[in-house]
């Protein structure tokens, strides 16, 4: 068994730093406009300010800060089912360091990776492990493997950020709406409707211009993970089973609290759709496509690793202030 070749292209740092640009020009965008209606020139000061912390918190938070937002318990190293797998698919993938291993005490169904290829960490829900099979939960892993072999995390770290940050600008349109109202009774000049608009349809054009920039990197993840599990049945499966738990961009508009109808973290919002991802994952499996680059993962079925002390096994999601659900 030998590592995933390094000469794939999976490190795609030029890539992700054009698209970490991007994502920094689209949030300036969606900042500027109402605040310049808001207040003028101030208005764009504001937005280069926080334009300028977003920056080092999206890239220096540390990943056990992303854990301990969500609760997460840690998973040590050992001869667990998870751990094991964690350790293979690290190996695989030629990770300099083994990621951290984190569960979730949520019942919804979702994982995700935070931090860099040199300090990560995986986090999948309990939710995840009660429904999901062995062999899909191995694909599920082997995503976020690739994910962090491909240099992604920091674009997808920065695009968590700046949909929080997006999302308190929502509620600060609410408030600005009740204010307009309010001095419509009064008598008093309103607030300009139009920058309460764009305040309020802020986190839902992030969204769109997420899903625009995240095809590619969520299609070659896909890829990757395949090769590295050599099954890529299993993680069409688990996607599959994923599918109801995923929202739509539209559902950023929902009032009054601008939120996806499916508690997840906004790491996850941007994906492309699971049907297009399916389809090609099961391409591969045709019989003049390859597998995987590695003999598949032998996977035996067991019972499932204990869960005590990651979680009551009633917890249901709950949503957490600015736009943080676990």
């Amino acid at each position: 068994m030998l590592p995933l070749d390094a000469s794939l292209p999976g490190v795609q740092s030029r890539p992700n730093l054009t698209q970490a640009a991007l994502l920094l020009s689209g949030f300036v965008v969606l900042v500027a406009v109402p605040t310049v209606l808001l207040w003028g020139a101030p208005g764009a000061l504001a937005a280069a300010v926080l334009l300028a912390a977003i920056w080092p918190l999206a890239a220096r938070m540390p990943p056990e800060a992303v854990m301990r937002l969500y609760q997460a318990t840690h998973v040590p190293p050992d001869d667990s089912q998870l751990s094991s797998l964690v350790d293979v698919l690290s190996y695989r993938a030629a990770l300099p360091q083994r990621p951290g291993l984190y569960v979730i005490p949520s019942m919804t169904l979702n994982a995700f990776a935070a931090g860099t290829r040199e300090n990560s960490a995986i986090a999948v829900t309990e939710g995840l492990l009660r429904r999901l099979s062995l062999s899909e939960t191995a694909g599920v892993l082997a995503h976020e493997v690739a994910h962090i072999r491909n240099n992604d995390l920091l674009v997808m770290g920065l695009a968590d950020v700046i949909t929080r940050v997006l999302q308190v600008m929502s509620y600060v349109a609410l408030a600005l709406a009740v204010y307009n109202v309010l001095a419509f009774l009064m008598g008093e000049d309103p607030i300009s409707w139009w920058a309460v608009f764009c305040l309020y349809l802020a986190p839902a054009l992030s969204s769109l211009f997420q899903l625009r920039l995240s095809r590619s990197r969520e299609f070659l993840a896909d890829a990757h993970a395949a090769d590295l599990t050599g099954d890529p049945g299993a993680l069409a499966s688990a996607l599959r089973r994923l599918e109801p738990y995923t929202g739509h961009f539209w559902e950023d508009l929902m009032f009054p609290v601008p939120a996806r109808r499916v508690p997840q973290p906004s790491l996850l919002r941007s994906h492309p759709d699971t049907e297009d991802r399916i389809e090609r994952l099961l391409s591969r499996t045709a019989p003049d496509q390859p597998a995987g680059r590695h003999d598949p993962l032998v996977i035996i079925e067991q019972p499932m690793m204990t869960l005590v002390g990651y979680g009551p096994g009633d917890m249901r999601p709950r949503y957490r202030w600015p736009g943080l659900w676990f």
